[in-house]
């Protein structure tokens, strides 16, 4: 059995997967004023005009504006530090204030540790069955009971601890509504 972050086969079109982070991002800024997400735009910078996959902009604390950008990856596999590093420098050349990166086949050990040095947040999204824990001999053969009613996306933060191992934590699971937007 590998591990679920390691799937690179998830069943989501790029689109529908941009606009699921979209989606997610919107539901998360429950308390946030101003906010603003907008799938696939375009952001001048002082050296060129960067796509952005979903762009998010909010205020908080007494009306200080916010700025960050998202990056959608469904690679095959593992996120490379590359990608990591064109994010950050999206985000220095824009003036953003944070990065995130989306991506649905998980990410290299190089790209961990230059996100979290740089403040870039790395999340995996992964096939919310496999959030089912069984103790089955045969865990492979082993599904969910349809009673269940597992979500169908799973989103778990990836990131390095102060001993420099690799962590993640889970960010919750798309819920119905989010599935119902998108048709599921």
């Amino acid at each position: 059995m590998f591990p679920p972050m390691a799937n690179p086969n998830l069943e989501i079109k790029a689109t529908e997967f941009e606009r699921l982070v979209r989606d997610w991002i919107l539901k998360q800024g429950g308390e946030l004023t101003s906010l603003e997400v907008t799938h696939d735009a375009k952001v001048e910078a002082y050296d060129s005009t960067y796509q952005i996959d979903v762009l998010a902009k909010f205020q908080a604390f007494a009306g200080a504006e916010f700025t960050v950008l998202i990056e959608c990856k469904k690679y095959r596999s593992a996120v490379e530090r590359e990608l990591v590093q064109v994010l950050h420098d999206k985000v220095r050349s824009v003036g953003a204030h944070k990065g995130m990166l989306f991506a649905t086949s998980g990410f290299q050990s190089g790209a961990i540790k230059y996100a979290t040095a740089h403040g870039i947040a790395l999340v995996s999204i992964i096939d919310g069955a496999a959030t089912y824990e069984t103790r089955s001999a045969f865990p492979i053969a082993a599904k969910p009971p349809a009673w269940l009613n597992l979500p169908k996306y799973a989103l778990w933060h990836v990131g390095e601890n102060d001993a420099g191992n690799i962590s993640m934590r889970s960010l919750g699971r798309t819920d119905t509504e989010i599935n119902e937007m998108l048709g599921h």
